[in-house]
């Protein structure tokens, strides 16, 4: 994929006289900064014989040719205050989304995941947009994956469940969850107020099952993590809801419990193979510290 990187004079080039790993051969060869070095390497602005290379104790040989970016280096590195980048590679882009963010536009809210991608694709002149697979409500943060072309989009839309082998929430919830794990399952459907209900019977809904397992508990809270076998709009939400034990904060199908003041749902791990090279990805992220707190 050209990503608008390979013109000329936008690199300085080096011709390596000894073996020695790369980022030490960088940092004695190249006149700039550590954190600028590191950040080149990271953002993919260095080239081993034409081939870009993030890793940084890749060897080098005598007689291998370096290429280090100009502009990848002085571009701002991505900053924002809703979202982290996780992991990128030219197909798709892991990220961790804060709260008070939407995954996608809808309507008049502006503030999104994929236009702060757009941007900063734009920015990192990517010919590419993010292109959404799977959602996170608004006020739940954690991990998710955008692909970054239609191609990837549409392998990850139409294989989803083949695809992603795992993905676990950890939530905060009201009072003290009597069993220790356990399944939930029933059918879920949306009213005309888009409030999601639950039925033990199939009515006409999608059949939603969760997995929970008790990690820490007080008289007041329960910390839980959340195994979904299916993602449903809201389904976390609702079945935790339904156990008589809501998401604190949660002011859809909540009871008024709001410990810390935000919506208590994260989605920590997700592992997926990769649409394009079928390698295993692993990504997770601690448990937010806020949750922690309640269990001290």
């Amino acid at each position: 994929m050209n990503t608008g990187y390979n013109r000329m004079g936008e690199y300085d080039h080096y011709v390596v006289n000894e073996q020695k790993p790369l980022l030490e051969w960088l940092l004695e060869n190249v006149k700039e900064s550590r954190t600028k070095i590191k950040a080149t390497l990271q953002g993919r602005g260095i080239k081993v014989n034409g081939k870009t290379v993030t890793q940084f104790d890749f060897m080098l040989e005598p007689g291998m040719k370096v290429a280090v970016s100009k502009t990848k280096r002085n571009q701002q590195s991505f900053k924002s205050r809703y979202v982290k980048i996780v992991y990128e590679d030219q197909w798709l882009i892991v990220v961790e989304k804060n709260i008070g963010i939407l995954s996608m536009a809808a309507g008049h809210s502006s503030l999104n995941v994929k236009s702060v991608l757009d941007d900063y694709f734009k920015k990192s002149r990517q010919k590419c947009t993010a292109h959404v697979v799977h959602r996170l409500d608004r006020d739940t943060s954690g991990l998710m994956v955008y692909a970054k072309d239609m191609e990837t989009e549409q392998i990850l839309e139409h294989n989803w469940h083949q695809i992603v082998y795992d993905r676990r929430y950890v939530a905060v919830v009201s009072g003290e969850m009597e069993q220790d794990e356990g399944t939930i399952q029933n059918w879920l459907k949306d009213n005309k107020a888009y409030v999601t209900y639950s039925s033990s019977v199939d009515n006409g809904g999608k059949l939603a099952i969760t997995h929970f397992h008790v990690l820490d508990r007080t008289t007041e809270h329960s910390l839980v993590e959340y195994k979904l076998e299916t993602g449903r709009k809201n389904q976390i939400r609702v079945h935790s809801a339904d156990m008589g034990h809501p998401v604190c904060g949660d002011t859809k199908y909540g009871n008024g419990d709001d410990p810390i003041h935000r919506l208590c749902l994260h989605a920590w791990l997700l592992c997926f193979s990769h649409p394009r090279t079928g390698e295993p990805m692993e990504f997770e992220t601690p448990v937010p510290t806020a949750f922690r707190q309640l269990f001290k």
